[in-house]
């Protein structure tokens, strides 16, 4: 407890490039001195990646654990306990499991008869790219990945990809007391913006389906009596693995179909694949089980949120998210159940020597 305490007392956020690497070196001293550690760090993010020496080859299994969280408001980063409550930020998101995660790989890694390795990123909610996507551009891969994102210990196979989107368009400006002499572009991006939202309407209720927000609509224009020449507007887009259109499609396919759906120039600034396991596959089955073994059903859970296990899933790496339980991450009211954590730990430590290799 006081190791988690003094976790989430660190100001992590993504403006804090200290208070990241104070987090990681927090969990790199739990972890101990016996290990090897490759670090890395790209854009100013630091990472890490632990291995036991002497084991050649990728790991067979990489226990993955972001440490970095959104902005929160100072008595956020005073720990809480309340009950079966920890109350804090990033307490479920997720730096409960990381400390878990690090006590695991400390405590079996050199036990097994395979090699793992742990996984440590402090990038993770500003996209992912300069942790674990860098790590995998830089060659890292595993026969399995475990995500220790919050789960409540079900397992989640599948999570939707992730598309940051621009749409412009051009106008001609005019007095606004005569707007057939120009040409409106804000009202071209808003009917744009209606003809993608026909295409993807927001379901009433939670579905499997394509979703899109749209972040912003703006215009660099300040006067009421003109007519806009430039507008834009920013889009977030969620989408499943089975939408045809954007799923296996690279950033100038997707501007290309965005364009024709909207009439828009449109630019991809971040995409972000679909994440998937195979749910019979062997080791997503005996994580299953090392969950009910653990007292918990190990269901399978599906995520409309993109995760770092994206990066391995377009490499053909199973990943899976599988964490403690909680609520309210990214909220005012954030907590892990402390419930959970020891369930939690069993069910790695089993699943982790119940593997042949």
């Amino acid at each position: 407890m006081e190791d988690l305490a003094a976790l989430i007392a660190i100001r992590s956020t993504a403006d804090r490039p200290d208070e990241l690497r104070h987090a990681l070196d927090l969990l790199l001293t739990v972890a101990g001195p016996d290990f090897r550690v490759r670090r890395f760090e790209s854009h100013g993010r630091p990472s890490a990646l632990l291995t036991t020496p002497g084991r050649p080859g990728p790991p067979r299994v990489i226990l993955n654990a972001h440490l970095d969280v959104v902005p929160g408001e100072p008595h956020q980063f005073v720990p809480r306990l309340d009950g079966d409550r920890l109350y804090g930020r990033g307490a479920h998101d997720m730096k409960a499991a990381a400390l878990v995660m690090t006590q695991v790989f400390r405590d079996l890694a050199a036990t097994l008869p395979y090699p793992i390795g742990l996984q440590l990123v402090t990038d993770e909610e500003v996209g992912g790219f300069d942790g674990t996507g860098h790590q995998v551009a830089r060659g890292i891969r595993a026969g399995f990945v475990i995500i220790g994102e919050q789960s409540g210990l079900r397992v989640v196979n599948e999570s939707k990809g992730i598309i940051r989107a621009r749409l412009a368009a051009s106008g001609r400006t005019a007095h606004a007391a005569y707007p057939w002499l120009g040409s409106n572009a804000l009202a071209a991006v808003v009917e744009g913006v209606r003809r993608l939202l026909e295409r993807y309407p927001t379901p009433a209720a939670e579905a499997w389906v394509t979703t899109v927000n749209v972040a912003r609509i703006d215009t660099p224009n300040q006067a009421a009596n003109v007519v806009p020449a430039e507008a834009g507007a920013l889009l977030d887009i969620r989408f499943p693995p089975s939408d045809p259109d954007l799923a296996g499609r690279g950033p100038d396919e997707v501007a290309a179909f965005l364009t024709a759906v909207t009439g828009l120039s449109a630019t991809v600034e971040a995409l972000g694949a679909p994440h998937f396991a195979d749910p019979g596959s062997a080791d997503v089955l005996r994580l299953q089980q090392a969950a009910r073994d653990a007292g918990y059903d190990g269901s399978l859970l599906r995520k409309h949120g993109a995760a770092d296990g994206r990066f391995y899933s377009a490499e053909g790496v199973p990943a899976v998210i599988f964490g403690p339980g909680g609520d309210g991450q990214h909220g005012p009211e954030e907590y892990v159940d402390l419930r959970t954590l020891d369930p939690y730990r069993r069910a790695l430590e089993m699943f982790l020597t119940g593997l042949d290799g």
